[in-house]
């Protein structure tokens, strides 16, 4: 019986998809990031770049793919691993190394029309992966709050600006970098959008 009532299930879920509104209209977007990271010792600006797929299931209501990935310097603490004889010396001391953050994240967004102006809404929620030269790499689950606006150029074209407040929990070499608590970082976005 417990069988028949979950084959059932599926076929009403799969027959509930089938009816469900395929986006018929949307837009992509690719422009330059800016991440104001708090990765390890002090907070660091990384740039990169951001690339989104947004399809409409309402007039209002869209489902967004967004994809980024950061690059530049950060500051790892290093510490001795013994104590000198005499007991002096033995504080920490301050590494610079390559980083690169990329994230994948998808979620809702909210958006209307103000003649030109399209101002947006979203949440997000993902996957961030860090890697830094010399103290490995790392998953989270992400998180990404924030908004911006488009501003019409032309009928398929605009430009795009948006920040968002980003929260991860990264832990590299054994330690978590922001002294075990979640990172709370800024991405500042711009670039153009195609709307279809």
């Amino acid at each position: 019986m417990h069988k028949i009532l979950v084959a059932m299930f599926m076929v009403l879920s799969f027959a509930s998809l089938g009816d469900a509104q395929v986006p018929t209209s949307g837009n992509i977007f690719f422009g330059y990031s800016y991440y104001n990271s708090n990765l390890a010792v002090d907070r660091a600006s990384l740039n990169g770049w951001e690339g989104s797929l947004e399809g409409k299931v309402f007039p209002h209501v869209g489902i967004v793919a967004d994809f980024s990935g950061h690059y530049g310097s950060q500051d790892y603490p290093v510490c001795p691993v013994f104590v000198p004889v005499g007991g002096g010396g033995g504080g920490c001391a301050t590494a610079s190394t390559s980083t690169h953050q990329l994230n994948v994240m998808f979620g809702p967004r909210i958006s209307f029309s103000a003649g030109r102006w399209r101002p947006f809404g979203q949440g997000l929620f993902g996957i961030a992966h860090v890697s830094s030269n010399g103290f490995g790499s790392d998953n989270s689950f992400a998180v990404a709050l924030g908004g911006g606006v488009d501003y019409r150029i032309v009928k398929p074209v605009a430009w795009r600006f948006h920040l968002d407040y980003m929260r991860t929990q990264l832990t590299l070499a054994g330690f978590s970098v922001s002294s075990g608590s979640a990172q709370n970082n800024f991405r500042l976005s711009t670039g153009i959008v195609f709307r279809f």
